[in-house]
Order: C-alpha cells, then sequence, then structure tokens
C-alpha cells in the first residue's frame, strides 16, 4: 500500500487500516505455498486501487451503454490485445470478474439446463464448476465425472475416451486445482472431437506457466480457454476466457448481459499490467523457476518420507498424502501456520477421510519463486515442514521454526509490500 493511500485510510478507518496492516506483516514475514496465492507486483495493486474503480462500463469497447469511456475502451483494448498475443489466441474476454464466473459464462454460451457435461471429480483434483454437486454446474447440467488411476494419480485418458463416449457430453472440462502433472491437453481435444464436444481447458492454476511457455498451451487445440488472472499470472484477483474466433459472439454475450453487469475497470487495468510483465523474459525465468523449485520440494520431501501424489510435480503443485506421517492434512496445516508456513489441507484421491479433515497437503511453488527463493530454500522449507510433521504439537519447536522462517523472509523481500 502506498504511504498516501496508507494514511488516508489511517484517518478515515483505523481498525481496518490495523487489520490490513497486519496481514502485510504476515504476507511478509510467512513462507507463503498456497498453490493459488501469489504476489502481485506493486505496479498491478497501483492500478487495482486507482480511480478506475469509480467508473462504471457495461459492454465492450466501442460498445457502450455509458458514457465517459474513451480512455476505458483503450484500457479494455489493451488488456484483450496483449492477452491475445501472449497467449496466441484468436479472442480474449477480460470481463468475467474471476475464474468460476468464467467457467459459468462457458456453460452460458453452449449448454441448456439438463445437458451433459463432463469433468474430472472434485476428490480427483478437479474444480467446483467442473459439475461438482454442490455447485450450480452439477445441479444445473448433468455431471458425469473422470478420476485418476488408483495406482499411479494420473489420468487414464482411454477410460475418458470410453466414458465420453458412453455419455456423450456437450462439454468437455480440462483441467483442476489439484494436478501436479502436465496435462495433455491434445488427448483432450482428440476426446472431444470423437464425441462431438466443445473443449475447454482451465488453466486457472497454471496460465502463467503456459503463457512463459514451461507448460504445453491448449490455446492452439482448445475450442475454449478459461483461466483466473492470478495464482501463476500474478495479476489481480479476476479471471479471462480466452477462445477461437468462432466462438467470439457466443462468449462476449454469456460474460455481458448474460452474467454480469459492467465490469470492473480497475481489475482489466491491473491484468493489462500483470500481461504486460508476463510477456518480457524475466517472466520467462521466474515461470521456469517455479518448475524448478516445485520438484526440488517434491524430491526434497519425498527424501524425507512424504508420499507425493503421482510421485512428483512437473508443474507449480504438490499434493502430499500424509496418512504413512499419522497427522492428518488439517493438524499439520494449523501447526505449519503457527511455525510461518502457510499451505492448505486438501483431499487426495481415493481419500478415505472427509473434506474437511482430510489426509493430504497441497502445496505451491508461485509466491516463495517471486520472493527470488530457488533450489537450496525449498530444501530448507521440506526440512521445516518434516520436522513440525513429527510433533505438531511442540510448541517450542513452532516457535523457534518460526523465527528461522521469518530470517529467511527477511533475506527474500515479498514483491509489492511495502511494510515499516
Amino acid at each position: 500500500m502506498q504511504e498516501t493511500q496508507r494514511q488516508a485510510l489511517q484517518a478515515t478507518d483505523p481498525e481496518i487500516a490495523a487489520l490490513i496492516a497486519d496481514e502485510e506483516r504476515r504476507q511478509r514475514d510467512s513462507i507463503r505455498l498456497i498453490a493459488s496465492e501469489n504476489y502481485a507486483s506493486a505496479a498491478v495493486m497501483a492500478a487495482t486501487g486507482s480511480v478506475l474503480t469509480n467508473k462504471y462500463s457495461e459492454g465492450y469497447p466501442g460498445r457502450r451503454y455509458y458514457e465517459g469511456q474513451r480512455y476505458i475502451d483503450k484500457i479494455e483494448e489493451l488488456a484483450i490485445n496483449r492477452a491475445t498475443a501472449l497467449f496466441g489466441a484468436d479472442h480474449a474476454n477480460v470481463q468475467p470478474y474471476s475464474g468460476s464466473p468464467a467457467n459459468l459464462a462457458v456453460y452460458l454460451a453452449f449448454c441448456q439446463p439438463g445437458d451433459t457435461i463432463m469433468g474430472m471429480s472434485l476428490p480427483a483434483g478437479g474444480h467446483l464448476t467442473h459439475g461438482w454437486g454442490v455447485s450450480i454446474t452439477g445441479k444445473y447440467f448433468r455431471a458425469v465425472q473422470y478420476g485418476v488411476r488408483r495406482d499411479t494419480g494420473l489420468i487414464d485418458y482411454d477410460e475418458v475416451r470410453d466414458l465420453a463416449r458412453k455419455e456423450r457430453p456437450k462439454l468437455l472440462f480440462a483441467g483442476g486445482t489439484a494436478i501436479p502433472r502436465i496435462i495433455d491437453f491434445q488427448a483432450f481435444a482428440d476426446i472431444a472431437r470423437d464425441v462431438d464436444a466443445v473443449f475447454v481447458a482451465d488453466i486457472a492454476h497454471i496460465s502463467g506457466l503456459v503463457a512463459a511457455g514451461v507448460h504445453p498451451s491448449p490455446v492452439p487445440v482448445a475450442d475454449v480457454v478459461t483461466s483466473t488472472t492470478h495464482k501463476t499470472l500474478r495479476g489481480p484477483r479476476g479471471g479471462m476466457i480466452l477462445c477461437k474466433e468462432g466462438h467470439k459472439s457466443a462468449i462476449n454475450r454469456a460474460v455481458f448481459p448474460g452474467l454480469q453487469g459492467g465490469p470492473h475497470d480497475h481489475q482489466t487495468a491491473a491484468l493489462a499490467v500483470a500481461l504486460a510483465e508476463a510477456s518480457r523474459d524475466s517472466f520467462k525465468d521466474y515461470a521456469a523457476q517455479i518448475v524448478k523449485n516445485s520438484r526440488a520440494l517434491a524430491q526434497a520431501m519425498i527424501e524425507r518420507g512424504f508420499e507425493l501424489v503421482t510421485g512428483g510435480s512437473d508443474n507449480h503443485l504438490i499434493l502430499c498424502d500424509l496418512t504413512n506421517k499419522g497427522v492428518p492434512g488439517k493438524v499439520l496445516s494449523r501447526a505449519l501456520d503457527q511455525a510461518g508456513i502457510v499451505l492448505n489441507y486438501n483431499s487426495v484421491p481415493f481419500d478415505p477421510r472427509k473434506p474437511f479433515d482430510p489426509s493430504g497437503v497441497r502445496l505451491g511453488t508461485g509466491a516463495v519463486t517471486s520472493r527470488g527463493m530457488r533450489e537450496a530454500e525449498m530444501k530448507q522449507i521440506a526440512e521445516w515442514i518434516d520436522q513440525v510433521s513429527q510433533k505438531p504439537d511442540d510448541e517450542d519447536r513452532i516457535t523457534r521454526i518460526a523465527g528461522q522462517v521469518k530470517e529467511l523472509c527477511e533475506a527474500h523481500p515479498a514483491p509489492g509490500i511495502l511494510v515499516s
């Protein structure tokens, strides 16, 4: 937060100002391993907190319902052009408020209530909006779901093809929230064509890796690609949709007026900034280091006896089954939080425990890589996780590790955070 903003907030609402300052310190002083989080740059946050939050802009560039859009149109056009150039897409809609609304827009563009849709099940690593029962997508559509192999934790593409041929889905989703390995988008595209389905690739977690060329891109083979704009892309909290030219009108109508009113112009500008940052060579180096760090952290955990779903990682994400450690995911994640290491408890495939008290934890290396940490730091982080897992109720050990974590964080400043 800029000093003038801090002063204004302090004068107006000291209670909120104090809580934000506390959160700034927490993000500065902790090792953040939540796979869906990162650090946005000061430039991205400046755009997010700009006067653009004052504007209302229903419609699209050149076709607005309110006046005073001469600069807003240019901002949105920049975001669109940067997105299409970075990802090699025919069209980009940058207005979705987040990833879930982006996915809902895809349903609205191509489906009617009751149509069959197909995606990865949530326990296997999929996302709520890919047809899980508690989501609107599982209530309004007939959802069938594929999983992973019990012996490898990997997608069985032959099984996906057989299920698709049996169920004939209107939409076929690839992607999810806990998939540590490279997704074979071409295999999904072939299956979709085989059953005349619309192929949608959800790259919310890996969009930064795709943009940098360290993960294969679905854009050449997918009908539609959805994503959040934060996570590995390091933009503002938001969503976007990439699609083939032939789907442009359907997608645009689904976003507005189908699901949303006016776009968040400050969010659009911040996304444009993030896309400009992601087009630079330094971002490519950063994304490559994310993968190196993930593999180093995975290997260091394996060496300490942790069992990883799929046996490792090809991207930013690690999914760990703690069953052999004798500590549930929630217990370990809460103990680690006290030690300054922040991750989330997570179900693992075929988990016998309940989702709110699962067997695993999920880790990601996006945020620590943004701080400049590398393979050596990943080994140290694995050692701390191991120590806490052995005695999650040892307060003295946790306090000692928390001090060491803070020292490591001080040596690797968090981007975009200016805490006195």
